[in-house]
């Protein structure tokens, strides 16, 4: 219906048969559709016989279809601020077109002093993933249109990249970096990629149905991060009172259990698949957090503290 009001407001004198062309519908779609506008909407819909189209017989400022509170339209304004991040790249023609077509929808009636957004609400990123822009955008749109890919893609810590056939099932950004959940071919399951990894891309000309197994929740269950495995782990690690705060105050996983310490520290108890990414986690608080159990994560983060003070004194 957005559609019909654009051509007739366009002043071409559009016609049932030649809107059902443009929007790919049949005739009767298109009748209903201009009744329901001029009848429920009260646009001032009206037919000329002479030019065997549709026109406006009154001035219609914008199409009536969205209707917003001044939170509802507050919020969409943050909401722009936080894809402030994707300016330059691909998504932010689209993005911008799509805020103007809101814009364009909103009721005349609708007023809010957004003067003072900039200095009032931001959005900050302490790093930021670097991608290929193109490489990026023939992934977002092959995972839409369910496209198979053939890629050249170097796993960490290898020198040489591999080709491979995917089927790319999900993209999604998880604590600010991106990834790709893709059926590999070559290893015949579902494997977690980084986009900034992928050095070649090309469709290879074929579609593929995603299997109904497939559930993002399902995969990312019982992982810190990205990283899931088949274990089942019982992690517990102790805060000293300095960085108790800071774990108090957020959600660090669906299974976290807090309990206080006398000394004002605070437990933390996780349920986890994996234990690569919790280790790297324990070690970002610089010694403020001891690992209780499991044994295995805590002898990891004793090596991977060693390996540090190795470093340090070798210089």
């Amino acid at each position: 219906m957005l559609q019909i009001h654009q051509a007739i407001q366009a002043g071409g004198y559009p016609n049932a048969s030649t809107l059902a062309s443009q929007l790919e519908v049949c005739t009767k779609s298109v009748n209903r559709d201009l009744e329901f506008m001029r009848d429920r909407l009260d646009l001032p819909i009206q037919y000329d016989g002479s030019r065997f189209g549709y026109f406006y017989s009154e001035p219609v400022n914008a199409f009536p279809t969205l209707h917003i509170t001044e939170g509802e339209l507050f919020a969409l304004v943050v909401a722009e601020r936080a894809l402030q991040q994707y300016r330059g790249t691909n998504f932010e023609k689209p993005l911008l077109s799509a805020l103007r077509k809101m814009e364009q929808s909103l009721p005349d009636t609708i007023s809010l002093s957004l003067s003072d957004v900039e200095q009032t609400i931001s959005f900050r990123t302490s790093s930021e993933p670097i991608l290929d822009l193109q490489i990026f955008d023939t992934l977002a749109k092959a995972t839409t249109a369910r496209r198979q890919l053939e890629i050249t893609y170097r796993k960490p810590g290898h020198q040489q990249a591999e080709q491979r056939v995917v089927d790319p099932y999900h993209l999604a950004n998880i604590n600010g970096e991106w990834f790709l959940f893709a059926y590999d071919h070559l290893r015949d399951d579902l494997r977690t990629f980084v986009p900034a990894r992928i050095k070649t891309i090309r469709p290879t000309g074929k579609t593929f149905e995603r299997r109904k197994k497939f559930s993002l929740e399902e995969r990312l269950r019982g992982s810190f991060g990205v990283q899931s495995g088949k274990g089942e782990f019982d992690v517990v690690i102790r805060f000293h009172e300095r960085v108790a705060d800071y774990i108090r105050e957020k959600k660090w996983h669906e299974s976290q259990q807090l309990r206080e310490l006398k000394a004002g520290g605070v437990e933390l108890r996780l349920k986890l698949s994996s234990l690569a990414e919790v280790g790297r986690w324990v070690l970002s608080w610089g010694g403020d957090a001891v690992v209780v159990r499991p044994d295995e994560l805590a002898q990891s983060v004793r090596q991977a503290a060693r390996r540090v003070l190795q470093g340090a004194s070798a210089k």
